[in-house]
């Protein structure tokens, strides 16, 4: 600015430069804190549904134990037809649990790792592959007439 002046030219007023922006203290803390929490929870669920997927494994795989157990536990006199045919709707029920898990696993990962708030998807995505699973186990009790009709009494 000095050499303008002295060389005769006008000076151009120039701008301030724009000091760094300070934070407030503690600004950052509370959303890094709630990304460790939900990074907690999210890997906690997590932790919770492959416990949950592995050790449905033996009740699914075993249909005819799976509806004995279920008809003591709801004081149902009945036996399955044929017990046989619920095996192949149990592997399909632990596969579902077992691409479910991994699939949210996945999405989980990738929501964390991009900040996002994560926790809601391994909640959500347990009810549901839960709730299907679930639906897949009751298909071959709808299938066997005396056995339906018994479960259907119980709660008339």
């Amino acid at each position: 600015m000095t050499i303008a002046l002295d060389a005769g030219r006008p000076v151009e007023a120039a701008a301030p430069a724009a000091a760094p922006a300070v934070a407030a203290p503690g600004a950052d803390v509370v959303p890094t804190r709630r990304r460790a929490v939900d990074r907690i929870v999210t890997f906690a669920l997590l932790a919770y549904g492959l416990v949950n997927v592995i050790s449905s494994f033996s009740a699914f795989l075993d249909y005819s134990a799976y509806a004995d157990t279920m008809f003591t536990v709801l004081g149902v006199e009945a036996e399955l037809a044929d017990p046989a045919s619920g095996r192949p709707w149990g592997i399909a029920a632990a596969l579902l649990l077992t691409v479910g898990w991994l699939a949210t696993a996945a999405v989980s990962w990738w929501s964390v790792s991009k900040g996002r708030l994560t926790w809601w998807i391994p909640l959500v995505a347990g009810v549901l592959f839960t709730f299907l699973a679930g639906m897949l186990m009751v298909i071959p009790l709808m299938n066997d007439p005396a056995a339906w009709e018994a479960l259907l009494g119980t709660l008339r």
